[in-house]
């Protein structure tokens, strides 16, 4: 891909790495090249726009504006030094990388929070494909953020991507998600398992002494002892001897019946039937 300015002082060496800040290669120093900056714009909004058209996309998803708003995304641009016939250089295509937090399954089916770095853009002219370019463009973003290819999420990956990752990668075997990021078997081996905060401790209450009222229930009153505490609706009285009360304050009559016994303890109708029994006996 050409333009019409000259690529060297915007892109620099043959793969330039541009952050968020955008700052080309032959911004040195606090000297301020307006012109630059607008240069390496253009490239990045041009190769966006050719990579969407070569997915079928609606719309880029890389653009000068979303790199200048993502903080933690990565384009991998490499440029062809030689010029192949331009004196002012062209680009060959570009890697777009960058750190999500995602939600993943296993093969087990079992949700795992993961931020790993993912594969967001990836793009080669058409012109220049099938001729090692993709893998060396790859292999340097690798070891520039020091991942292995199973590590990796890719979103949205095409055809063509599937392709280039199963035949210079080995990666075929890819664990289902139900997002748009694909990744591959070895992603979760030999990774921490994800730390578990311990459920929040409930406050310790301060200990409250007990309250008058409380004392004064919890007091156990001295028992008298047997028979004072026979005594008709008193607390803290035997059981037992409370249940054998009404035995002692009734008798039994000669036919039978029950006579209840005077409250008061008088012993009037014993002294009239021992006189009676005497006259008897007299007579």
């Amino acid at each position: 891909m050409e333009f019409p300015f000259d690529l060297a002082p915007v892109l620099g060496d043959r793969v330039c790495v541009v952050d968020q800040h955008l700052r080309p290669a032959g911004r040195r120093g606090p000297t301020h090249r307006g012109d630059l900056e607008q240069q390496l714009r253009t490239v990045i909004d041009e190769l966006g726009k050719a990579s969407a058209k070569a997915q079928g996309l609606p719309a880029p998803v890389t653009s000068a504006a979303r790199a200048w708003r993502a903080n933690r995304h990565v384009l991998y641009i490499l440029r062809d030094a030689d010029g192949r016939g331009t004196p002012k250089g062209a680009v060959v295509g570009f890697l777009k990388v960058g750190y999500k937090k995602l939600f993943l399954l296993d093969r087990n089916g079992a949700h795992n929070e993961a931020e790993p770095l993912c594969v967001l853009d990836f793009y080669v002219h058409e012109s220049l494909q099938r001729h090692g370019y993709g893998r060396e463009l790859f292999q340097h973003m690798l070891q520039s953020e020091r991942v292995d290819p199973w590590r990796l999420a890719v979103d949205r990956p095409s055809e063509k991507l599937l392709a280039f990752l199963r035949k210079h990668y080995g990666l075929a075997d890819a664990i289902p998600q139900v997002n748009n990021f694909v990744i591959f078997e070895g992603f979760f081996s030999n990774r921490p398992a994800p730390h578990r905060r311990p459920p929040p401790k409930r406050p310790e209450e301060e200990i409250k002494p007990y309250s008058l009222s409380e004392r004064d229930f919890l007091r156990e009153e001295a028992e008298p002892p047997w028979p004072f505490n026979l005594t008709s609706g008193r607390a803290g009285g035997s059981p037992v001897r409370g249940s054998l009360r009404p035995f002692l304050l009734r008798r039994e009559a000669p036919d039978g019946h029950t006579e209840p016994r005077p409250p008061d303890g008088r012993t009037d109708a014993p002294r009239h039937r021992r006189a009676s029994s005497l006259g008897r006996a007299g007579r």
